[in-house]
C-alpha cells in the first residue's frame, strides 16, 4: 500500500497523534537474526519529522535491524477506549560518541527529585561511551482513537453490518 508524504503528515499532525508523540515509551517492532518477531518497549522522542530512540552500542536488535532495517512502532494509552498510533519506517543507525540529547530528552519524563536526575544522569554517563541513535522517518502511520477511526477489520464488519441492515 503506497501512503504519500501529505497521508503520513496529516495523521501525525492530528491532536491525538500529537498526544502520543509527546508519550515517553513506544514498541519497537523488528525481525531478529533467526527471522522471529521481537518487540521492545523502548524510550523514544519525536523531533517533528522522525522518531529518536537511542540504545547501547552492544544492543542484541542493531545486527537485526543493520540487516532488515524495516520496522512498526506502536505508542497507545492503557485506558479504554485505547488511542493507537502506528508507524512504519526503516531504521538508520546513527554510532553517536557520549549520551545524545534525544536520549535525556526521552528519559526527562521519569520521576525524579532534582538530585535524583543528576545522580541518574551522572550514573548513564559513567556507564556508556555512547551510543546508537535509532532514526525513524515514517513511511506509513494510521490513527486508532475507536471514536473517529477504527482498526480496518472492525471498519470492515461496519460495512459488512450496514449492507445487511439496508437490504
Amino acid at each position: 500500500m503506497t501512503v504519500q508524504p501529505n497521508e503520513i503528515t496529516e495523521v501525525l499532525n492530528r491532536p491525538i497523534s500529537q498526544e502520543l508523540l509527546a508519550r515517553d515509551l513506544t514498541r519497537l517492532a523488528y525481525v531478529a537474526r533467526d527471522g522471529s518477531p521481537r518487540n521492545v518497549p523502548i524510550a523514544f522522542t519525536w523531533n517533528g519529522s522522525q522518531i529518536v530512540m537511542c540504545t547501547a552500542k552492544n544492543a542484541p536488535k542493531l545486527p537485526s535491524l543493520r540487516e532488515n532495517p524495516a520496522v512498526a512502532l506502536t505508542i497507545d494509552t492503557e485506558v479504554h477506549p485505547p488511542k493507537i498510533l502506528l508507524i512504519r519506517g526503516r531504521a538508520e543507525l546513527d554510532v553517536v560518541d557520549g549520551i545524545p540529547e534525544e536520549y535525556l530528552e526521552a528519559t526527562s519524563t521519569y520521576k525524579m527529585t532534582p538530585g535524583q536526575r543528576v545522580e541518574w544522569e551522572a550514573e548513564i554517563r559513567s556507564l556508556y561511551d555512547g551510543m546508537v541513535r535509532i532514526v525513524v522517518t515514517p513511511t506509513w502511520a494510521k490513527l486508532i482513537d475507536f471514536e473517529t477511526t477504527l482498526p480496518s477489520a472492525i471498519e470492515e464488519l461496519a460495512r459488512r453490518r450496514a449492507l445487511r441492515a439496508s437490504a
